[in-house]
Order: structure tokens, then sequence, then C-alpha cells
């Protein structure tokens, strides 16, 4: 299936459809693995928290730490590769991401283990920002939606694959697996992008006065203090929590500064001024805040409030990425063929029904309770990911593509760390316990509604601004 659909989506002005179709594999490999890196690691944090004697707060930096390499590199690494060969920063990305799975593997402490993650964040940084400019020097304007579904499809079956097998491999093998199984993975992805990816043409040698340095250390520093406050404390807000709040607010206003006046900013501030662009940059943020709680949070719910092993655990939690996976390619042709901005809409409103359905059903219907809403929210967010990459994409000249698929990233990453951070401090408050790991189960169903309750506003803010943009667009 997933050959037929490559087949497809070869452009007419490429020579050799197997040549092409072979750059469509390799390019889709490293979203796998990229998803794969995430979705892995939920499924174990209450493992972790176990075999480390952690709390949740602790834990949950294996999470963050790999998100927010991501996120804070992802727009830098798009311009990097720009301006230093797509190709070439590429495969350093995925040797990278590669050897710092083997560290997390054999790390003797959490806090090695969260800096490993942070390594290995650098790595999927560079294969999720650069496959998107890839695929979109490589494939036919009119096809962009399908070979965005495709793409789409190809992180689903990461994410669907990181909490099945994850869940699998810590019942059969511990948790140290859950990593390790990147080395074999890694080696045959960089392999294959070596030998069918086309060379770099036309790059520049020198980053001297192309790389916005200090931008992007306003923008760690950002969101480090940001996840910081919401995950010191133990679930209580203090003073450290404040100040940490007041660095990150201070260093965003300097950021902003620095990328208003730097000659080669990190994020052009005048590409905000077109409302289509920020509109979709803010819904993607508000949208990646939820399914991100969907991770971090269900693992605990499901163990806790459910009572399920951690095997059962992981294949649960695979449930709504299959379901992704599957409904893929479809929903880029409903793109293709309805129009970005309707889909954007319909996607949305299924997900402001199944997280509501989420806060709302009870713990005595059980695992069938839980996965009948998710797999709502899942499509809906399916929908919403490929229209909207779709509506931004195609406005876009062809020489900004590197940096605008960055800031897609960006945006989509910000929203996960926003997710494992703020909805993961939000379900810890909610439970009103000063750790999860050892929470009675009420507690744990008290927590899943109320941090779903607000997921299901933040979607209602990202549908109302949809709404807004479509209207002004028909006028």
């Amino acid at each position: 299936m997933l050959k037929q659909e490559i087949t497809k989506l070869h452009p007419p002005r490429t020579k050799g459809n197997t040549a092409v179709n072979w750059v469509l594999v390799s390019l889709s490999l490293p979203m796998l693995l990229s998803s794969l890196g995430t979705s892995i690691a939920n499924v174990s944090l209450p493992t972790l928290a176990e075999a480390f004697n952690a709390s949740f707060q602790q834990v949950q930096w294996v999470v963050i730490a790999y998100l927010l390499s991501i996120t804070t590199l992802v727009v830098s690494i798009g311009r990097l590769g720009d301006m230093v060969g797509r190709r070439q920063l590429l495969l350093i990305g995925i040797l990278l991401f590669t050897g710092a799975s083997a560290i997390c593997g054999v790390a003797p402490s959490l806090w090695l283990l969260i800096v490993a993650r942070a390594a290995q964040g650098l790595g999927a940084a560079a294969m999720m920002a650069l496959t998107l400019t890839f695929v979109g020097e490589t494939v036919a304007k009119e096809k962009f939606g399908s070979a965005m579904g495709l793409l789409g499809t190809m992180s689903a079956i990461g994410t669907a694959l990181g909490p099945s097998l994850g869940g699998v491999l810590i019942a059969g093998l511990g948790w140290r697996s859950i990593f390790l199984v990147n080395l074999p993975l890694g080696i045959f992805t960089f392999l294959l992008a070596r030998r069918y990816l086309p060379a770099d043409l036309n790059v520049r040698t020198s980053l001297a006065a192309g790389f916005d340095y200090v931008g992007t250390l306003f923008l760690a520093l950002t969101l480090g203090a940001f996840a910081l406050a919401m995950t010191v404390g133990r679930g209580n807000f203090g003073t450290v929590n404040l100040a940490l709040l007041v660095l990150a607010t201070g260093s965003v206003i300097l950021f902003i500064r620095v990328e208003a006046r730097t000659t080669t900013p990190l994020i052009q501030m005048v590409m905000f001024r077109r409302r289509i662009l920020t509109s979709g940059l803010i819904m993607s943020v508000l949208v990646a805040t939820v399914m991100m709680a969907t991770l971090v949070v269900g693992p605990f719910y499901l163990a806790r409030a459910l009572g399920l092993e951690t095997a059962l655990v992981g294949l649960t939690m695979s449930v709504g990425p299959l379901v992704a996976t599957l409904s893929g390619v479809p929903v880029g042709r409903t793109t293709d063929r309805f129009g970005a901005q309707r889909v954007t809409i319909g996607g949305l409103v299924l997900m402001l029904f199944g997280t509501l359905a989420i806060a709302a059903i009870p713990t005595n219907f059980g695992v069938p309770g839980y996965l009948a809403p998710l797999v709502i929210t899942t499509v809906g967010y399916m929908l919403f990911q490929t229209a909207n990459n779709t509506a931004i994409m195609t406005k876009l000249h062809a020489d900004q593509r590197g940096v605008i698929s960055g800031m897609l990233s960006l945006s989509r990453n910000l929203g996960l760390v926003m997710g494992a951070s703020l909805m993961g401090a939000i379900f810890a408050f909610a439970s009103a316990t000063t750790d999860v790991t050892s929470a009675p189960p009420d507690a744990v169903a008290t927590g899943m509604r109320v941090t779903f309750s607000i997921a299901a506003t933040l979607i209602a803010i990202a549908l109302a601004i949809a709404a807004r943009v479509t209207k002004k667009m028909q006028r």
C-alpha cells in the first residue's frame, strides 16, 4: 500500500520513477524514527519512575528534554539546511539520533538518560525539519496534500509503533531496550538516505553571517525556564516556579527584540503579518498541546485508574496513532479534494467533540470508554494537521520553504512541550496528590477529567481562529 501511494506522488519533472520512490522512502523513515523517539518513551514513564525512584515531575523530563531540543533547534536546522546542504545535515542528524539512542540504553542514572535524550532530540530536529523541505522540492504542487498525508502516515506509524513496541519490550527485556532498538533502525535509515537522497546544489559554505546564535540561545532559555516552572515542586507552585516564569517571560521578550533587529533572524517577524501563516502556527501549537497530553497523561490514567499492565498500556495507547496511520493518505486526498480551510475546520470540530467526551466518560466504561473518544480526536487531528500544513506551504515561495517548514515543526513541537509540561502540571495539580505515580485511581481519574476539559477549551479557541480566517478569506 505504501509503495503504491509513493508511486502516485512522483513529480513529472523527475526522471526515473524507481529512484524517486526510493527518495520518498528515504524521507519517510527519518520522520518515522523521530516520531518513534517521542512516543516510545511515554509508555515507559511509570516504569522509569519506579526504576529510578523518581517523581512524576522528574521522569517528565525524559520526554521534555527530547522535545526541548527539537523545539529549540528545528527552525535553526531548517536555516542551516538552506545554507550548508540539506542532505549533509540530514545524514548528520540520523547519526546523532542513533548514537544518542545507544547512550540512553546504557545510562546508569536518570539525569544521564535525560541528557542523552536531549542529544537524541538534536538529531530528531534535523530529521523533522529537513524531510518537509525535501518533499517540497520533489513533489508536484497538485499532489502536495497527498505528500503531506504520506508523511503524516509515517509519523503516525512511528507514534503508533512506539507505545505497543515499548510496552512489549519493557515487559520482556526491560526499559533499556526501548532505546537500543533504535540502533539497527537508525543505521538502516542512514545507509538508505546516503544512497538515494540527491546531492546538495548551490550550497553556501560560510555560517558566520547567516546563523542566529543569540536568537537560538534566548529561545532555548525561554522554553527551558518555562518547562522547569511547570515541573519543579512536585505539583506545588511556589517562589521558584514564579521566578522561572518571570525568567521565561523576560527571555521571550528579549528573543522578539533580537529577532526584530538582527539581519539574519531565526524567525522573520515580518512573516507574521500574513494572516494565514500566523493563524496556522497558533492553531498548530494549541492542537499539538492537546495531542501531547494524551501521550503523557494517558499512561498514568491507564495504569493507575484502569489498572492495566505495562504491555496492555502500550497496546491501548497505540490504537489512536494506528487510526492516524490508516487515515493519513485518505486525509491527504480529502484535503486535495475539498480544500484546506474546510478540512481544517472539520478536523477541529471532531477534536472538540473527542476531547469533551474524554473529559466526560466515567472510568467504569473501561478501556472502550477511553478509546472511542480518543479515536475521534485522532482522526480530527490528522485532518487538521494535513490541511493546515497544506494551506501554509502551498501559499509560499519556493525559496522560503526551508524556513517555513522549520516554523511549522517549531509550532508543533512547541505545542508538544506545552503538552508535556503545562498539561502535565495541570494533571498533577488536579489529581490533588504530591506524586501521581502513587495516586489512588479516583484521584488520577479526576486529574484526567480536568486536564481534558482544559484541552477542549484549547481546541475551541483554535476552532474560533479557523472560522475567523475562513470568513475573511471568503470576503
